[in-house]
This record gives structure tokens, sequence and C-alpha cells, in this order.
């Protein structure tokens, strides 16, 4: 299934995408996307029932914004430099383990949302990710079939990052990571059984019109799996909680001189196999 949520900002209601492409209203089925559904089989069920029976609301798609797909997100989780070229174009040696960090769950905005380039930025950066949601509680997971099965679904993610803030201001990564919209998420939450590899997707992402990130989860050093059961051994994970899972080659930072950091006015667009597509016009805070 395809969920998301459609309306202004902090009203969104619950949709679905059918298999047709016909937006639909869940708002009388369930009463958001958030952990609690994800962690409930039997109002999942409902909604795929709904789904299938084809008697769900047709919602008209003009004019109404995409908000993010998930509601009342606990955490996000991040990995950094995880992908084999990524790291490489940054000059950094592959991680023995993976970099955990972290973004405040309000830097979550929709996919089309404005991004605001943070006062006195010069080099804000783009990242397209494969973001995952988790959809049962994980602790101590012991193996990859184990991760994968607390799976709810997947997203596109874009990790927008300022480098000075990140890596030139001291400190950890968080100054740089957590700036207001620093994370469209959506459109959609694909559901893990839409997405039978995590694994083999491609990853794109263009500025300004221009290809800048071409990239492929088989590059992940890092894969879903490892992850979700990596980070489950230092932090529980609850349904809801998202992990942003890094950034192929391509990005800003990794540019010759002068890097093409953004700035206002610029448009990124970005995309993931099957996960749909993200738009955003930057401006400044």
């Amino acid at each position: 299934m395809k969920l998301l949520r459609v309306g202004t900002a902090g009203a969104e209601r619950p949709a679905l995408l059918d298999a047709g492409g016909t937006l639909r209203d869940l708002s009388g089925t369930v009463a958001d996307i958030d952990g609690a559904l994800l962690a409930d089989d039997a109002a999942l069920a409902r909604v795929r029932a709904a789904a299938d029976a084809g008697t769900l609301p047709a919602l008209d798609p003009a004019g109404l914004r995409v908000g993010p797909p998930l509601a009342r997100i606990g955490k996000v989780v991040c990995i950094g430099l995880n992908y084999h070229d990524h790291a490489a174009e940054t000059g950094a040696e592959p991680p023995a383990e993976p970099v955990v960090f972290f973004k405040a769950a309000d830097t979550v905005v929709g996919p089309d949302d404005t991004v605001l380039v943070p006062r006195g930025s010069v080099k804000t950066d783009w990242e397209v990710e494969l973001a995952v949601v988790i959809g049962r509680t994980a602790r101590y997971l012991e193996s990859h079939e184990e991760a994968l099965a607390h799976v709810a679904g997947y997203a596109v993610a874009h990790d927008v990052s300022e480098r000075e803030f990140q890596i030139e201001r001291g400190g950890t990564w968080d100054k740089g990571k957590n700036c207001e919209t620093f994370n469209p998420l959506g459109p959609w939450l694909v559901t893990a059984d839409e997405v039978p590899d995590p694994q083999d997707l491609g990853l794109r992402l263009w500025v300004n019109g221009e290809l800048k990130q071409d990239g492929t989860t088989a590059q992940q050093i890092f894969p879903v799996a490892e992850v979700v059961r990596y980070v489950s051994q230092f932090m529980t994970l609850y349904p809801g909680d998202v992990i942003n899972t890094g950034t192929p080659a391509g990005v800003a930072l990794g540019q010759p001189e002068p890097k093409p950091y953004l700035r206002a006015g610029d448009v990124v667009e970005l995309e993931i196999d099957g996960l749909g597509r993200q738009r955003q016009e930057l401006k400044g805070a």
C-alpha cells in the first residue's frame, strides 16, 4: 500500500493511493497514519480490505498539499557515510561500524514544502536518502531476517545538511542537521510488502533541473537489515520511528571548488524507485 497524509500543515488527514493511481480518503477508516496504526495488524488489515473493495471515497488532488506520510514521529535516526561512493567523494574512510546521529522529529516536513536556507548559511547541501519506517518495537535484534520483520515500510527522505555548521563549527554533526525544514519526507509510506529488496532501489536528485545524484542502495556499506539490527543494540526503536539510511555520491560537499551549495531560489527534486518524488523550492529563513 501507498499511505499518505494530505491537507494543511498540522491538519492532515490519512489517505491512500490505490493501484489505479486514485487518491482515496482514509479518514473514515483510521484516525491517522502513525506508529499506533503501523503496530496494529487488525487496523492495517481493515485499510487493505477497504482499498481492495474500492469503497474508499476519492479525493481530488488538485491544490491539495501532501504532508509527511507519518504523524507523531518519535525519533529520526540517521546513518552517515553509508555509501561506498559517497565516502570516497568526501575523502573519508568507509566506517567500520555505522555512523549514527539524530535529527529532531520537528525537522520533518512534507515532500513539496519549502526548505529554508538557515540565516548565515553558506554551505547548505542536498542528500537523497531511503527512509526506513519501523512498525514493531525493536530491541536487541539478532538477525537480518528479524530486523526486516520490524520494518513497516519505506519512504523518500531529503537529509538537508548545512556543512559549515556540521563540520566547521565544533562539536557533533547535529548543528548542521537540525535546522527547520531539513527533513522533507514522503510523498508516500510504501509498505514493506511492495519493496521486496531494499538493496535494489535507484535514488536520484536534481538541482535546478541538473542531475546531481544517481545512485543505488546496492552501494550501501551497511544494508537496511544490518542498520536496523545494529541500531537496535543501542536504543529501542518504536513503531513510527524513522531511520534515514545515508546518501550516495553527488552531494555539493564532494564537488570541486567552488562547490555548488544551495541558495534561496534553487529548486531541488528527488526520487527513489517505487517510492515517489519530491520537489522543494528554497527560501531564506
